[in-house]
């Protein structure tokens, strides 16, 4: 599904450490979802939807790369949730998640109003892992089992940028560091 999405831009697939691409692993000992290898592998740097930015593992002299923004943004993610848990504000992992879940969550896209969308390495199957949404890091929505199955979901949730939206992928230009 991720093939169908709708592009536009040219995209800057020079900027996508496609070693890291393919060679990252989590703890499971595998690597990044299928479905995310071609998304980044089409669009590179982007946004989706109007809204969300999709971090690649980014060639060194790149910013917001996968290795340097989404890293940061997990780690501001479970300091949030852990600070969350330890007074007691157990609606942040409402609807659908738990503390467990939270500490296991990866960022791998953020939102202009920050959201974030986030993998939980633990649910893989056939490669691809569950995605959840945490709306403005004080809640907790699976969206689906995979990328393309959460994305009718990540559309609707993406209202009204996704309808203003030119594409439903729209190529970045990635900044330069240094």
């Amino acid at each position: 599904m991720t093939d169908a999405l709708t592009l536009t831009g040219t995209p800057a697939l020079g900027a996508v450490a496609t070693e890291l691409l393919e060679g990252f692993r989590f703890d499971d000992g595998e690597g990044f979802p299928p479905s995310y290898r071609r998304l980044v592998g089409r669009a590179g740097f982007c946004r989706l939807f109007g809204l969300w930015l999709v971090y690649p593992p980014a060639r060194d002299g790149f910013a917001d790369g996968w290795q340097h923004r989404a890293a940061h943004l997990t780690d501001r993610f479970r300091a949030t949730y852990e600070d969350g848990q330890t007074e007691g504000f157990d609606w942040m992992v409402e609807p659908d998640g738990d503390w467990t879940v939270a500490r296991r969550l990866v960022v791998f896209a953020f939102s202009e109003n920050g959201d974030a969308l986030l993998w939980d390495p633990s649910t893989r199957r056939d490669g691809e892992l569950a995605v959840w949404c945490s709306t403005g890091l004080d809640g907790l929505t699976l969206l689906g089992p995979s990328l393309p199955l959460a994305l009718p979901r990540l559309r609707a949730l993406s209202e009204p940028f996704a309808a203003r939206a030119v594409a439903d992928v729209e190529c970045l230009v990635p900044a330069r560091v240094g």
